[in-house]
């Protein structure tokens, strides 16, 4: 990737004041694009400043939140090009025990923001008939593991989301791909790792290396900067013909 191969182009991403959503802005960024900070949490104003950009903060659990992230990006910058949608958050545990809230919360944020978003930014990007919607779905997104059912159901749901958009969008040079990476190393990893450890008895250490890293060819964590390389080529016009896709970035998990 050039820099500046996205100049003149505004991104939104939301979760982007830590982790792979920080590593997603500052990339997007240097690649010259306007990005809009969005998180909960009050230290994506520092991304934001650093990146010379626009934080928006916002629950993307609720509705009015997300119309009003699209409509300060608007507001600011005229357009919207990009949206990535990257907001998630982990619980570990049974079935049985998941609670019933926690599960209504990650449906909110992982699946129905990603919807109200793409439908709020939908009309701009078919008026500039220009678009790329980035959906981080995970490989969880296409397989399952035990203990994660909230997070399980979103991520495949976004998976449909993601084909739908694609099928809808092509004709007004809108594109759709999520991307499924396994274990990234951020902050939600080494919480799910402490959640994991928690719930089946064994040390952190086990976890990482019986659990996660176990169907993986590549025995490593991903890094944020690889996912955001990433989502940058899919934002460049190289990534122009690649639309519904499930983007696999395993380790070689789904090998097998």
């Amino acid at each position: 990737m050039t820099q500046g191969s996205l100049a003149g182009k505004t991104a939104i991403v939301t979760g982007a004041a830590s982790g792979l959503g920080k590593a997603i802005a500052e990339r997007l960024a240097a690649d010259g694009a306007q990005v809009v900070v969005a998180d909960i949490s009050e230290n994506g104003a520092a991304v934001a400043a650093a990146i010379k950009g626009l934080f928006v903060k916002g629950d993307a659990a609720k509705r009015e939140d997300c119309r009003a992230l699209v409509d300060a990006a608007l507001a600011k910058y005229g357009a919207v090009h990009i949206l990535v949608n990257n907001a998630g958050f982990q619980h570990v545990s049974p079935i049985e025990d998941f609670p019933e809230d926690m599960w209504e919360k990650m449906q909110a944020v992982m699946l129905t923001a990603p919807f109200l978003l793409t439908r709020y930014c939908w009309p701009a990007m078919k008026a500039q008939q220009w678009g790329r919607v980035v959906n981080i779905s995970s490989i969880h997104g296409l397989i399952a593991s035990p203990h994660k059912v909230g997070y399980i159901a979103a991520k495949h749901g976004l998976v449909g989301l993601t084909k739908t958009a694609a099928l809808e969008g092509g004709a007004f040079g809108i594109t759709a791909n999520a991307i499924c990476p396994a274990y990234v190393r951020t902050p939600l990893v080494d919480n799910q790792i402490a959640d994991q450890a928690k719930t089946r008895g064994i040390p952190p250490e086990a976890v990482i290396e019986k659990i996660m890293l176990e169907p993986a060819a590549i025995k490593r964590l991903i890094e944020p900067a690889e996912v955001a390389d990433f989502v940058a080529y899919l934002c460049s016009p190289a990534g122009g013909v690649i639309t519904g896709s499930a983007l696999t970035m395993d380790l070689g998990w789904t090998a097998r």
